[in-house]
């Protein structure tokens, strides 16, 4: 695995800690690329520690970094890892969501710190983001080595790919969406297994189900954008956000996900 070696964040670097690239193997045996942020001049002292992820659809370089850093200028070890399938890390096919193995990576990020020498076992915890709020709270139900957590979800995504945004699906619209899933799966076989870009949230208009072509979120926001939609335009479509390797800024989950 080859991980970019200069700082390519979307943020920068602070001078209160020390930062380095890491990975690490999940149970999985995929690998997780990662960056470790500690607190400068620890010495032998041990210290709690993070394991930070998120948003679905991002990687490291961007807020999970970001959150990642600011709470290693605060004190902590952090950890911020791009999820198996995305970014940097191994596994494929690419731009895959999986409960189960993102959950897992959760617990292998924690794995990883306790092997950290100034980290103390006793204190680890789990900053999850977005869609990645969820894997933190089925990691910390499941591996009682987290000590703690904290989620920050701008919406239930999960209700929404079930009943699309704002509940609007109607049961036609439902089925409409399932039928198309399906003819997904059918035309991934077809490819000999080969899964291409599709949202993972299907937007219905006047009974049509809309599917993606190239990228998450538009090229130009139009002037009757959902709330939700003029919110990650502005970070993910940016300079503020906008990251190369990352599938909200620059491409779409593959169509197997939903």
């Amino acid at each position: 695995m080859k991980l970019e070696a200069k700082w390519d964040k979307v943020f920068p670097q602070s001078d209160k800690i020390d930062h380095k690239k890491v990975t690490f193997v999940n149970h999985y045996g995929i690998t997780i690329a990662a960056d470790v942020y500690m607190p400068k001049n620890l010495g032998d002292k041990k210290v709690a520690a993070l394991a930070v992820s998120g948003p679905f659809g991002a990687v490291k370089e961007q807020s999970s970094g970001l959150y990642a850093q600011t709470m290693a200028e605060k004190g902590f070890i952090t950890v911020a890892f791009d999820p198996s399938f995305t970014g940097e890390s191994g596994g494929e096919p690419r731009n895959t969501a999986s409960v189960d193995i993102n959950t897992e990576d959760f617990m292998a990020a924690v794995d990883f710190l306790g092997t950290l020498p100034n980290v103390d076992r006793e204190k680890i915890g789990i900053i999850g983001i977005c869609g990645w709020g969820g894997m933190g709270l089925s990691a910390t139900a499941m591996d009682h080595r987290v000590k703690a957590v904290a989620v920050a979800s701008m919406y239930d995504m999960s209700r929404s790919i079930g009943k699309g945004y704002k509940d609007a699906y109607t049961a036609a619209d439902r089925q409409a969406v399932l039928d198309l899933v399906a003819k997904q799966r059918w035309a991934t076989v077809d490819r000999g297994g080969v899964p291409v870009g599709d949202y993972h949230e299907h937007p219905v208009i006047d009974g049509k189900v809309i599917s993606g072509e190239v990228h998450m979120l538009p090229e130009t926001l139009p002037a009757d954008a959902d709330a939700v939609t003029k919110q990650f335009f502005d970070y993910y479509r940016t300079e503020r956000g906008y990251h190369q390797r990352a599938i909200n800024s620059n491409g779409m989950w593959n169509d197997t996900i939903q």
